[in-house]
This record gives structure tokens, C-alpha cells and sequence, in this order.
């Protein structure tokens, strides 16, 4: 995925109304974080684990905190964020239910953009070389990836449904061509290299999509 014309973070940039309160988990470098405050006007929290991450997002000026996001959002109150971020994290993460629950605790909407494993490419990868995947954007070797809950497309919205977790939105992403474009096609659990869901709590009130 080209770093420049990232098709998740101008996705995301598009669910997110102008000066809300915004917590970034997983926040990485900061990128996201930084186009949310400068474009979308956002009150933006950072958490980060990694060194090298949280400094990157100091030297951009964004609030951040270093922490492990699997341990928990205990120190936020309940809803006390507009949105909560968790974008290319969730495979990463030990326990992605536990945080999924805490996201929908401490903030009213979730948006979660996570890698579809069942991408046909992926698909085509295993099949034909009797090996772990790597694309361009997950180029990990299985030793050494940090990504330990694969998951697809399909996967997600069971888990959903099973948990009650409402869906108001998901938007289909295709990465390969020129940093990316939604992708409007059917079978979204075979073409789709990526999603992002907008997701809130089951007694939100709000109204579940198909």
C-alpha cells in the first residue's frame, strides 16, 4: 500500500465529522492521527507500544501515550471518546476481543480497517507456493510477523452477529492499484484486500446493516 495515497486513512478521514474526539489506538508513526487533526479538526489521542512509534508521533507534535493496548483501557471512563481507531492493529493484537470491548466501552462509534486473509491473492499464494503469504503491505516472513489472529472478511462479521456488535457501516478496499480504490464488486470476502467497519455498541439503538 502506497504510504502516500493510503485508501484507509482517506476512508476513515470520510466517517469521522469535524472537531470530535478521536482515540488512535495502535497509532504507529502518528500518520493517520496527524491527518485526522490537521484535515478533520480532531481532539486526538495516540497509544503506542513501540519506541520508535511513540516518537515519531511527539516529533509531529500529537499527544500519545506508550502503552499495550491488549491490557486494557481501564484509565479511560465509559464513552468518553467521539470515535475509537483500531486500523491495521487487530491481527496484531493478543486478545482482539478483549480490545474490541473495551474500544466499544470507552468510546460511541469504532471504526476497526483490518487486512482480509481470504483476499484471493493470499489465497492464490498458499496454494500454488505451500507458504505463508506476503504481500506489499504485510511483507512478513511467518517467523517473524507480528500478526497473530488472521482473520477475514467473513470472519469479522460472524464475530459481530455472534457478539451483537453493530455494524452501520463497511467499506471494501482494493490496495493494489495505484494506493487503492473501494472496491463496489461482489464476493468482497474474495476481492477485497481490505475493510474498514464503523461499528457501535448493540444498545446504541442504531440500526445493523446486511
Amino acid at each position: 500500500m502506497n504510504p502516500l495515497t493510503r485508501i484507509d486513512h482517506s476512508v476513515i478521514l470520510g466517517l469521522i465529522p469535524q472537531a470530535t474526539h478521536v482515540l488512535d489506538l495502535g497509532c504507529g508513526d502518528g500518520s493517520l492521527l496527524d491527518k485526522l487533526v490537521k484535515e478533520r479538526g480532531v481532539r486526538g489521542l495516540g497509544i503506542e507500544i513501540d519506541d520508535a512509534g511513540v516518537r515519531d508521533c511527539i516529533a509531529k507534535g500529537l499527544p500519545v501515550l506508550q502503552g499495550d493496548i491488549d491490557e486494557g483501557l481501564r484509565d479511560f471512563p465509559d464513552a468518553s471518546f467521539d470515535y475509537v481507531l483500531l486500523n491495521q492493529t487487530i491481527q496484531a493484537a493478543k486478545k482482539p476481543a478483549v480490545v474490541l470491548q473495551e474500544m466499544l466501552r470507552v468510546g460511541r462509534k469504532v471504526i476497526v480497517g483490518f487486512p482480509n486473509f481470504a483476499y484471493w491473492r493470499m489465497r492464490w499464494y498458499l496454494l500454488t507456493k505451500g507458504r505463508m503469504p506476503r504481500t506489499d503491505f504485510l511483507n512478513y516472513e511467518w517467523y517473524d510477523t507480528p500478526n497473530i489472529h488472521f482473520c477475514s472478511i467473513r470472519d469479522f462479521d460472524r464475530y459481530c452477529e455472534k457478539t451483537d456488535i453493530v455494524v452501520e457501516k463497511r467499506i471494501f478496499l482494493s490496495t493494489g492499484i495505484r494506493g487503492g480504490k473501494v472496491y463496489g464488486g461482489s464476493h468482497p470476502n474474495l476481492f477485497a484486500e481490505n475493510a474498514v467497519y464503523l461499528l457501535s455498541a448493540p444498545t446504541a439503538g442504531t440500526k445493523k446493516v446486511g
